[in-house]
């Protein structure tokens, strides 16, 4: 038996393949878009990918089984009460996949989704009866359950599916034994719970023991506990979803018609016309000279993340990129479903070497500078775009939190007759957060380098709400 994971740090995101030698055969579950490092691994073990398994329609990213299927003819197969626009072998609670060495059993386990499986992962050649593993896709996390409220807007509420998830757990996963071990699809970072763990594997005991969610408590508390303080989900998240479930283009495709380079002028066109001018450039970089306008989300951090959390859906991207890097910073909008690029521009920020006209400059200062302009009279406004809890926890003295994912649709509450000092944590999303003010005409701006990180570095204050 074979059981390889592969773990996608941007997006926070586990995928799996098992193997059997014996067969000859690859089974992928839960894959990402880009779907080389499979193929790859799959071919030094001899093995030929014949199955691809969901444990549910993700939303955070858009899964390769569209892919798998058309480059390796492999069969889908979806939890039972899935419904999709594709052929898929619909999977019920006990139903398995049989090899000489290894077996495969479904659990169906709904709550995250109401279609989410678990997947029993049997190695024959050490034990028939006791299970190795558990795929549990965002069923339970390490250090966390998957949160019931994601498809509010697909007709199921919150507390139904708290319901399902704490039955899922208390009759299905929780009767295993503690030593086996727990794989799951998603980890620290990942919008799909609370307070996922770096852990990416763990045992059934160790989550028995530690993980809050499993402790001994009633249905009704279960359901306020893993309800509550949830972090906002990406508007993106039910586009994703409902992606999952049906027949679109596939990564390479998309790929060969976008992946195109477009001349300076032709750019400024579109931007005129109303697209999006993505630079995913480091942000210091694109505080040195960005082409006016542009949004700044660098490929060093959750790119694709707050790609769609601040882009829409419905204009079309043009990247900026360091030469090199266009492929990269195209691709990893593609795993999110958003295809709706336009091309990149020809050479990058080079093409603008003739056009200083074009280009703006992002006032970017360390925290001691910011310090000193605080105390001077008429001191600028400090903007925190942290989410409200790093803010309740840690802040600069009257500073505004107003959090990057509400910034465009609570532009209006920002003064324009004063200057704004905007930070974040550690300096990435700010810089998100300068281009966007810039593009709506907010430029009387500094932005703090480092974030609140470098304030408290330079022994600056910070105070906490009770």
């Amino acid at each position: 038996m074979v059981l390889k994971q592969y773990y996608l740090g941007c997006l926070a995101h586990a995928s799996y393949l098992v193997g059997d030698q014996a067969r000859a055969t690859a089974i992928i579950v839960d894959p990402q878009r880009d779907i080389h490092q499979y193929l790859a691994d799959a071919e030094a073990l001899g093995l030929q990918i014949r199955h691809v398994v969901l444990t549910h329609f993700h939303a955070d990213f858009v899964a390769g089984h569209l892919e798998l299927r058309d480059h390796c003819s492999a069969t889908i197969h979806l939890g039972a009460r899935a419904k999709a626009d594709y052929a898929f072998v619909p999977m019920n609670d006990g139903d398995t996949l049989d090899f000489p060495g290894l077996r495969l059993q479904i659990l169906e386990t709904p709550g995250h989704t109401i279609e989410s499986i678990s997947i029993l992962v049997f190695d024959l050649t050490r034990d028939t009866t006791k299970p190795h593993a558990v795929l549990t896709g965002d069923t339970l996390f390490i250090g966390d359950v998957g949160r019931p409220d994601l498809r509010a807007s697909l007709g199921w509420t919150a507390n139904d599916l708290g319901a399902h998830l704490y039955d899922s757990l208390h009759k299905k996963l929780l009767p295993l034994p503690d030593e086996t071990l727990v794989y799951p699809a998603h980890g620290a970072g990942s919008l799909c719970g609370k307070q996922l763990s770096s852990d990416t594997v763990s045992t059934l005991g160790a989550q028995r023991q530690f993980n809050y969610a499993l402790q001994p408590m009633s249905k009704d508390v279960f359901i306020r506990l893993v309800t509550a303080d949830q972090p906002d989900a990406p508007p993106y998240f039910t586009y994703d979803a409902i992606l999952n479930t049906r027949e679109h283009v596939t990564l390479n495709k998309n790929l060969e018609a976008v992946l195109k380079p477009i001349d300076l002028d032709e750019v400024i066109r579109l931007g005129d016309a109303g697209a999006q001018i993505l630079d995913v450039r480091d942000a210091a970089e694109y505080a040195k000279g960005h082409l006016a306008g542009s949004i700044n989300i660098g490929l060093g951090g959750q790119y694709a993340t707050w790609a769609g959390t601040v882009l829409d859906r419905a204009k079309p991207i043009v990247t900026i990129a360091e030469p090199g890097r266009e492929e990269e910073a195209i691709l990893r909008l593609g795993r999110i479903g958003f295809d709706h690029v336009k091309g990149h521009l020809r050479g990058g920020m080079e093409a603008l070497a003739e056009r200083p006209d074009l280009v703006w400059p992002t006032e970017r200062v360390n925290a001691q500078t910011v310090a000193e302009e605080l105390a001077v009279a008429n001191p600028p406004l400090v903007l925190d775009i942290r989410n409200p809890r790093e803010w309740t926890t840690k802040h600069i003295a009257e500073s505004m939190n107003l959090p990057l994912n509400h910034l465009q649709e609570r532009i209006a509450e920002i003064p324009r007759d004063r200057r704004i000092a905007v930070h974040c944590a550690g300096g990435y999303r700010s810089s998100i957060a300068a281009s966007i003010l810039h593009r709506h005409g907010i430029t009387n701006l500094i932005e703090m380098a480092g974030g609140l990180a470098a304030w408290e570095a330079a022994n600056l204050p910070v105070v906490s709400e009770p």
